[in-house]
């Protein structure tokens, strides 16, 4: 599966943002999908993971309560709604997809990974 990612920019502190992943390729509805994100001289951060389905979500504490994770298997896309964010959610965010059972929330189990959008938070 190809993923591509978008929707990132600048957005002043409080303000929301939604990301979006694309998928091409393989079955959509087959992979377990998650969100990342990465700030300078940061590990890769684990936000948000949704089932094949979508039925079934998880979060990081960083982010629960803030953020929303969905999928749209239709249109092969996964979203991530941000919202209150902080000068601290700057990074840059990635979309994957796992072959593995949901929940999967390292980096190292997903195979699949987008290029990543740039989102800044602004003060």
């Amino acid at each position: 599966v190809q993923l591509q990612a978008s929707g990132g920019g600048l957005v002043q502190a409080g303000g929301s943002l939604r990301v979006s992943c694309a998928a091409s390729g393989r079955t959509f509805s087959r992979y377990a999908m998650g969100w990342f994100r990465q700030a300078p001289d940061n590990e890769r951060e684990f936000l948000a993971g949704i089932n094949w389905s979508g039925g079934i979500t998880t979060y990081s504490e960083s982010v629960k309560g803030r953020f929303s994770i969905s999928r749209d298997p239709p249109k092969n896309t996964l979203h991530l709604q941000m919202n209150s964010l902080k000068p601290e959610d700057t990074a840059v965010y990635y979309c994957a997809a796992s072959e593995r059972r949901f929940p999967v929330t390292t980096a190292r189990e997903y195979e699949y990974w987008g290029q990543g959008t740039e989102v800044t938070v602004s003060s």
